[in-house]
C-alpha cells in the first residue's frame, strides 16, 4: 500500500493532468487559428491529422507514464510512509494543480501559434516561389504541437526507462514518417497534405528552425518547476533532495525530513466524530452505571 498506493496515485494524477494539457494545447491552437481566420470554418489541420493526434502521436508516452513512472523508489516509500499522505490529502490532483496544467496548455498553444504565424508570414518555402499556404502552415504548427507535448512529457517524468524513451521520441519520429507517407498518397485521399513535407517543409531551413525554437513554449513550466523544487518542494521532492545529497543514511537528517511531513489528514472525519460521540456517551452513562451498582 505504501509503495504501490503512492506510485499509483501519482501516476494517475500526473497522467490525467497531462491529458488535460496536451488536448488543450492542441485544441487551443485550432481556436486561435479560427479567430485569426475570422471564424471562417477552415480548419488548420487535415482531418486525419486531427483524428490521429490522440492515437499515434501522444498516447504512448502517457501510457508509459501511467505504468512505469516512479518519483521515489520503493525503499524510500517504506522508509518515509508519510508519502502516502500526498494521496489522502489529494496534493497532486487538487483543483489548483489541474487549473495550472490547463493554463500551461494555453500558454504552450499561444506560443506555438504566434511563433508560427510570425515566422512563416510572407515566407517562401516552395521552389516555385509560392508563399506559405494553409497546408504548409498547418503541418508546421502540428509539428510544433507534437514536439512540445512530447517534450513536456519528458520534463514531467521522474524515472526514465528505455520504453519511455522509445515512446516519447518514437512518437515524434512516427509523426514525420506519417507525414511523409500520407503526403505520398494520391491527393484524393491526402488532400491538403499531398507532398507538403517533401516539396515545402523538409527543404526549408525555416521549418526546422521554427521546430527548434518552439521548445521555448516549455519555459513557463520549466521555470515554475525549478522555483518549486528549490524553494517550495513537496514532500516527495524533499525526499528526492535527500537522496541526491547523499543524506539518506543520516538519521538526524531523515528525522528532520519526517518532521516536515504534511499536515494531519482529514480522511475519516465522520468516523472520528462518531468515535468521539461514543466516548462522550460512555462517559455520561458510566457514572449512572456505577451508582446503580
Amino acid at each position: 500500500l505504501l509503495v504501490h498506493g503512492h506510485w499509483g496515485y501519482r501516476r494517475l494524477s500526473l497522467m490525467i493532468c497531462y491529458f488535460f494539457y496536451k488536448n488543450i494545447t492542441f485544441g487551443f491552437t485550432l481556436f486561435l487559428f479560427e479567430a485569426h481566420a475570422s471564424f471562417s470554418g477552415q480548419p488548420a489541420y487535415d482531418d486525419w491529422l486531427m483524428a490521429f493526434y490522440n492515437v499515434f502521436f501522444t498516447s504512448l508516452p502517457a501510457i508509459a507514464l501511467g505504468v512505469f513512472d516512479q518519483d521515489v523508489s520503493a525503499e524510500y516509500c517504506l522508509k518515509f510512509p508519510q508519502l502516502y499522505q500526498e494521496g489522502t490529502q489529494n496534493v497532486l490532483f487538487s483543483w489548483s494543480r489541474i487549473i495550472g496544467w490547463m493554463l500551461n496548455g494555453i500558454c504552450s498553444a499561444v506560443t506555438i501559434f504566434f511563433l508560427c504565424t510570425s515566422a512563416l508570414r510572407h515566407q517562401v518555402l516552395r521552389e516555385d516561389g509560392k508563399v506559405v499556404d494553409i497546408e504548409a502552415f498547418g503541418a508546421t504548427m502540428y509539428t510544433c504541437v507534437v514536439w512540445v507535448v512530447n517534450c513536456q512529457m519528458a520534463l514531467s517524468i521522474s524515472y526514465f526507462t528505455v520504453i519511455q524513451h522509445i515512446f516519447i521520441w518514437g512518437s515524434i519520429v512516427v509523426w514525420y514518417l506519417f507525414l511523409l507517407a500520407y503526403g505520398a498518397i494520391t491527393p484524393s485521399i491526402s488532400t491538403t497534405a499531398f507532398m507538403v513535407f517533401v516539396e515545402a517543409l523538409s527543404p526549408s531551413p525555416l521549418y526546422w528552425i521554427v521546430t527548434l525554437l518552439v521548445i521555448a513554449a516549455l519555459i513557463p513550466y520549466f521555470t515554475f518547476a525549478v522555483i518549486q523544487m528549490w524553494f517550495f518542494p513537496l514532500y516527495h521532492a524533499q525526499i528526492q533532495w535527500l537522496k541526491y545529497e547523499g543524506q539518506c543514511d543520516d538519521p538526524e537528517y531523515c528525522r528532520m525530513v519526517r518532521q516536515r511531513s504534511l499536515t494531519p489528514t482529514t480522511v475519516g472525519y465522520t468516523a472520528r466524530l462518531e468515535a468521539k460521540a461514543r466516548m462522550v456517551k460512555h462517559k455520561i452513562h458510566d457514572p449512572v452505571d456505577r451508582t446503580v451498582s
